[in-house]
């Protein structure tokens, strides 16, 4: 609830317009080739990227529909574990980056509407290395 009222996710149908969120995988710089790459894949067709500096205050702004989906490289469970617990009753989708639900181990995610789920996971799934999974 936020004001009283029920918080709910976003419901795009395509990239095309859509504001996302992200953090840079600044303690993880192996990553950073395949980082830069769904970072153009993702910038093609959305409004724009936004970096709060925050994982969980961006996974907020997903679940009250602030912002339509969100992924990063490389988080901890304390990042994550309020925020997708948000987006998951707003209605949202979470998944690693193999699709499974190995997030808090893994570290990595992808979260938004069910929909922008799968269209964010799209986009990026191919330049998702063997380290990433």
């Amino acid at each position: 609830m936020l004001n009283n009222r029920k918080i709910r996710v976003t419901k795009p149908s395509s990239l095309k317009g859509t504001l996302i969120g992200t953090g840079f995988p600044f303690k993880h710089q192996q990553h950073l080739d395949a980082y830069l790459s769904m970072f153009k894949a993702l910038t093609v067709d959305s409004a724009g990227i936004r970096r709060a500096g925050s994982a969980a205050l961006d996974l907020a702004y997903v679940a009250a529909g602030r912002m339509d989906g969100f992924w990063e490289i490389g988080l901890k469970q304390w990042d994550m574990a309020a925020g997708v617990l948000l987006i998951q009753e707003a209605g949202g989708a979470i998944t690693d980056f193999s699709f499974r639900d190995q997030f808090l181990q893994s570290g990595n995610l992808i979260a938004g509407s069910p929909k922008m789920h799968q269209l964010m996971y799209q986009a990026i799934e191919p330049f998702v290395t063997e380290g990433l999974r």
